[in-house]
């Protein structure tokens, strides 16, 4: 009998017992489909959150951290890892303020000086004017610019010198009258060096008082004046407010071009006071 449902051994449908304990496949695959959706993310889905400016906003790092309270442990922190030239170069207030403007100060005065002795070619290249024997051209606290007697000269000066019978010749002038003005510091001389105007030049063993203005004298020949007949080879100089040559006063002899340091060039009023001062407290 075909049709006996109770038989056993009939064939079985293969689609049978779908409804009873056996899963639909189609119901599991799409489980695990969705569970694997849910592990895996979206390529598409992420690009969208990355291109998301609120979503970008809310994982980017801080830009930066406020800055801690002066004085504060975090404050002495960070300035512990900066390099101490860093701090030495920004710093506002304290002793590293104080260290270093006084440093750029005296490099710039090095600076200056340098480029005086530079220009000048002999050290000091000021000297300060201590008393009146130069007025009305130089003044007592005047700083003078001072040079190689050679430099900035005309040929027809002798040894870097013009003395003021030649540049009366030749027009010369300097401070106010004919002839340079020099420095010179004699040997035997006790105290700064003498600055006045070079008038003459003599050769040794000369009679130099025939030359000479007979009213810059205090004598009446060359046996009564002071060195005369000259001693050596050397200048007869005179400072412009004074009475006498420095010869015939004996402040120094004919000076030879061994003794003079250098040559005026340029006069700046009252600066020399600072020098002057300063000398004076050294001094006592």
């Amino acid at each position: 009998m075909t049709d006996d449902p109770g038989d056993p051994t009939g064939d079985a449908d293969p689609t049978a017992g779908t409804d009873g304990a056996a899963p639909d496949r189609s119901d599991a695959a799409r489980d695990a489909d969705g569970a694997a959706s849910a592990d895996t993310p979206d390529p598409s889905a992420s690009g969208d959150a990355a291109d998301d400016p609120r979503t970008a906003h809310s994982r980017r790092e801080p830009e930066g951290r406020p800055d801690p309270e002066p004085g504060s442990r975090a404050a002495r922190g960070r300035r512990g890892d900066e390099s101490f030239l860093t701090r030495f170069r920004t710093a506002r207030s304290g002793p590293l303020l104080f260290v270093r403007e006084t440093l750029y100060s005296a490099l710039g005065v090095i600076a200056v000086g340098l480029l005086l002795f530079a220009i000048s070619g002999v050290w000091p290249p000021m000297v300060a004017v201590e008393s009146g024997s130069m007025e009305p051209e130089m003044q007592r606290g005047d700083l003078i610019f001072v040079t190689e007697p050679e430099r900035f000269t005309p040929d027809y000066a002798r040894g870097g010198i013009v003395t003021v019978d030649v540049g009366s010749e030749e027009g010369y002038r300097s401070f106010g009258g004919t002839g340079s003005v020099i420095i010179y510091d004699p040997p035997d001389r006790v105290g700064s060096p003498i600055i006045h105007r070079a008038h003459f030049h003599v050769e040794a063993g000369e009679n130099w008082y025939d030359r000479a203005n007979p009213a810059y004298l205090n004598a009446d020949d060359c046996e009564s004046l002071s060195n005369c007949p000259a001693p050596h080879d050397g200048f007869i100089t005179k400072g412009d407010a004074n009475s006498r040559y420095d010869q015939a006063s004996n402040i120094a002899g004919p000076v030879r071009p061994g003794w003079v340091r250098g040559t005026a060039r340029l006069r700046i009023p009252y600066l020399g006071y600072v020098r002057l001062e300063l000398a004076g407290l050294f001094a006592a």
